[in-house]
């Protein structure tokens, strides 16, 4: 971790673009990023997150990253291991809790074990002879099929209709890394801000079309936000103590946001930590921490002071006993 007179001195690479569904939704936030740190003061650069990565951060000499990515290739674990090989500090979770967290099936796993509620569900790594059908579910109708590696509602299909399984979970088999089916479950959707190991708070969203999708997240007025969420008192602090213990249960650092369905009476269940939250004008984060007196210029320098490398290196030369 740095102060702020060290990176005063450094020459920050905003992460932006990627090469995943969420591409744009990631220019968004890396923009957002970027003005806020050029407005502090900071020398600080936008970065294009594709094939050619590693070229550009060597020749703009970049030496901190803040990743502004989404997805897969950004959010998976897999730009955080090519920032600890080429030695440069990033914003963020580390490479084995950002792959965690976006394998949903994984991750549930996880949180199933240590006592969190979530939704049954299957998971398929591939897609079986002759298609999914009906027979594949142990649960009965309707349920979600989701990419088990993709966010942002990204290939979601909530079916009713046994006709229509094949065609969804073709759909969401095309993002690669399998698919999960899980049981529909009618309830509030909450969403819970974490930064610095402090849950922030508790958001509702309330879509005005059938579930949060990817179209409802990124287009004004298709969603309404409530902060806090209206919640009892003790409603709202188990929100709060589910969502801060996923983050903790997978590893996760700095900020991030958790994804939660409430059901009367008092049920939570996780269904996502989301480890690069959104830093768009709709975003959730940012909005719950502005709710708190924390500013988006604040939010994003605070996410800043926590990058690091997280993995020690043996220099040539050295050597171990086993």
């Amino acid at each position: 971790m740095f102060l702020k007179e060290e990176l005063k001195k450094k020459k920050i690479g905003v992460l932006m673009g990627g090469m995943s569904p969420e591409r744009e939704v990631s220019l968004m936030s890396g923009k957002a990023i970027l003005r806020a740190l050029l407005d502090l003061g900071y020398r600080a650069a936008a970065v294009e997150a594709d094939e050619r990565l590693a070229q550009v951060l060597r020749a703009e000499d970049i030496e901190v990253a803040f990743i502004g990515l989404h997805g897969s290739l950004g959010e998976d674990g897999s730009v955080q291991g090519l920032l600890e090989m080429m030695r440069i500090p990033y914003t963020g979770s580390g490479i084995l809790a950002s792959a965690l967290a976006m394998n949903k099936a994984v991750s549930r796993q996880i949180f199933r074990q240590n006592g969190l509620t979530v939704p049954r569900s299957i998971f398929l790594a591939r897609q079986p002879e002759g298609g999914v059908t009906l027979a594949e579910i142990p649960f009965p109708l309707p349920v979600v099929i989701k990419p088990c590696q993709e966010g942002s509602s990204v290939g979601v299909t909530i079916v009713s209709d046994p006709e229509d399984i094949p065609l969804a979970a073709e759909k969401a088999f095309g993002y690669g890394g399998g698919i999960l089916v899980e049981e529909y479950i009618k309830g509030r959707e909450i969403q819970v801000g974490i930064l610095d190991e402090v849950a922030l708070g508790a958001m509702e969203i309330v879509p005005k079309v059938e579930f949060y999708n990817y179209e409802a997240k990124y287009t004004d007025g298709l969603a309404e936000h409530l902060f806090p969420a209206p919640l009892s008192p003790k409603e709202y602090q188990k929100a709060q103590d589910v969502g801060f213990q996923a983050h903790r249960l997978l590893g996760c650092e700095g900020a991030t946001r958790v994804d939660l369905l409430f059901r009367e009476p008092g049920e939570f269940f996780v269904l996502e930590v989301n480890t690069l939250p959104g830093m768009t004008p709709l975003s959730i984060l940012p909005e719950i921490a502005r709710g708190v007196g924390i500013l988006f210029p604040e939010l994003v320098e605070r996410i800043l002071f926590g990058a690091r490398l997280r993995l020690p290196v043996h220099k040539k030369g050295d050597s171990t006993q086993g």
